[in-house]
């Protein structure tokens, strides 16, 4: 079951044990990526530009619960 990426105004929660923490992420991303190769044949990614990226699933690390994960809108900060 897909569950929507979090934003500055939502946040992930587990409707079993109510975590808000720590959770365990499937998901596919597609990037271009800015590649730097040594003279020893080594490579390091430099940069990477995210063009999109999709959650496939999302895991409770607490209690294990699955496609129990919900984006629910942040309280409101006062």
């Amino acid at each position: 079951m897909p569950v929507d990426i979090p934003g500055p105004h939502t946040r992930w929660r587990c409707g079993i044990c109510g975590n808000l923490t720590r959770f365990d992420v499937a998901r596919t991303v597609q990037s271009r990526d800015y590649v730097h190769v040594d003279l020893a044949g080594v490579s390091r990614v430099e940069e990477r530009d995210v063009v999109s990226e999709k959650i496939e699933r999302v895991w409770c690390r607490w209690c294990g619960g699955v496609d129990s994960v919900v984006c629910e809108p942040r309280p409101a900060s006062g």
